[in-house]
C-alpha cells in the first residue's frame, strides 16, 4: 500500500481550521421573538438535521483528500528484459581481512581490506544497474549473503552486513566460496556469467579445492575473475594492547597468485593483485567493460489504484447529505 500524491494529505489538517471558523460565521436560519414557540422541537432538529448532515459532509470531504493522495497497491509481478549479465561477487570475511594495509584508505581515512573491498564493490553494482548481481561470502564455510537479483538498493543493503564474525567458522575456503556461486549461475539461462573472487590468502578449509570448483566454472561456461587483496609484503593488522589502545602488528601477506591465476586463466577470466584502494578500483574499472546482453527476469511493476474505492464512497455521502438537507430536513430559508 501506498500513495502517490501523499502531499495532499496536509488538507486534512486544516479541516479542524475550517470548521471553527464555519461555527464562527454560522447563523440561524429563521428568526423567532421567542425561544419557546419552538423549545419543543430544538434539540430535535439541532441534532438529527445540522449534525447529521455536518457529519456527512465532513466525511465526504476527508475521503475525497485521501482520493487526492491516490492511495494504491503494488501486488504483482511482470515479466521485463534487462541488458546486462549475471555476476556473482564473492567475498573473503577471514579475520586477516582485518588488516589495515598502507594505500587502503576510503576517503583519506585508514580503513581494512574488506571495507575497501566492501565500498568499490557498491560503486561498481551502482554501475551497472541492469545487470543481475548475486553476493556470496566465505571464511571456513561459505553462504549466500544475497541471491541473484537486479533489486540493486536489496543488494547494496546486504553488502553493509557484511562483516566479520558473520561466519562462525574461520578460515579461507576459497574452492567452497566459488562452488556457491555456481550453483547461483547454474540453472540461470544466460550467454554471459561472471564471478568475482576476492581473497588475500590460500585455501585452507572446506571441502572442495580450488582448481576443481575452477573446472566446474568451465563446464558451466562461467568467466571467474579473481583478486588477491592486500599489499606487498608485510600487512598491518591492528591490535589492541593491555591499556585498550590500537596499535599495529606486521602480518606476512600469502596471498596463493599461483592457485587464483590458474582459476581465471582456466576459465577465460583474468587473476588481479590489488595492493591499494585505486588499484582495486581500477580493477573494476576494467571489468566493468565486460560484455553484456538480454536477460528476461521478474520485477514488481503492476499499480492497483485504490481512489475509486474512497472517492465512490465520498460521493455518495456528499450525495445523502444534499438529498436530505433538501427534503425531509429542509432549512427555512
Amino acid at each position: 500500500m501506498t500513495l502517490a500524491h501523499p502531499y495532499f494529505l496536509i488538507l486534512l489538517a486544516a479541516l479542524p481550521l475550517l470548521s471553527w471558523w464555519k461555527r464562527r460565521r454560522g447563523q440561524a436560519a429563521f428568526l423567532y421573538s421567542s425561544t419557546q414557540l419552538v423549545k419543543d422541537f430544538a434539540d430535535i432538529s439541532r441534532w438529527s438535521a445540522a449534525r447529521v448532515l455536518a457529519l456527512l459532509r465532513w466525511a465526504a470531504l476527508v475521503l475525497f483528500i485521501i482520493g487526492m493522495a491516490r492511495p494504491q497497491f503494488v501486488e504483482s509481478e511482470t515479466t521485463v528484459r534487462a541488458s546486462g549479465i549475471d555476476i556473482v561477487a564473492v567475498i573473503d570475511l577471514s579475520t586477516s581481512m582485518a588488516a589495515e594495509d598502507r594505500g587502503f584508505t576510503i576517503r583519506g581515512e585508514q580503513v581494512n581490506r574488506l571495507a575497501v573491498a566492501k565500498e568499490v564493490l557498491k560503486k561498481f553494482v551502482d554501475k551497472r544497474p541492469n545487470d543481475r548481481i548475486g553476493i556470496v561470502a566465505f571464511a571456513g564455510n561459505a553462504y549466500i549473503a544475497a541471491p541473484l537479483t537486479l533489486d540493486h538498493a536489496f543488494l547494496l543493503q546486504n553488502i553493509d552486513r557484511l562483516d566479520f564474525g558473520t561466519i562462525s567458522e574461520d578460515g579461507t575456503a576459497i574452492g567452497s566460496g566459488l562452488s556457491a556461486a555456481l550453483n547461483r549461475l547454474r540453472e540461470v539461462k544466460s550467454k554471459s556469467k561472471i564471478v568475482i573472487l576476492m581473497t588475500d590468502g590460500q585455501n585452507n578449509a572446506g571441502k572442495v579445492p580450488p582448481l576443481t570448483a575452477a573446472e566446474a566454472a568451465e563446464a558451466l561456461k562461467v568467466k571467474v575473475y579473481t583478486i588477491g587483496v592486500g599489499t606487498r609484503g608485510m600487512g598491518r593488522m591492528p591490535v589492541v594492547d593491555q591499556f585498550g589502545r590500537k596499535r599495529y602488528a606486521p602480518a606476512p601477506v600469502d596471498i596463493d597468485e599461483k592457485t587464483l591465476t590458474a582459476m581465471a586463466e582456466k576459465t577465460g577470466g583474468k587473476y588481479y593483485r590489488a595492493d591499494s584502494a585505486d588499484t582495486l578500483r581500477k580493477i573494476y574499472d576494467e571489468i566493468d567493460k565486460l560484455e553484456r546482453t538480454e536477460i528476461e527476469t521478474k520485477k514488481y511493476v503492476q499499480v492497483a489504484e485504490l481512489f475509486p474505492w474512497v472517492v465512490i464512497p465520498g460521493l455518495l455521502f456528499l450525495l445523502t447529505e444534499i438529498l436530505l438537507g433538501n427534503t425531509v430536513w429542509r432549512k427555512l430559508p
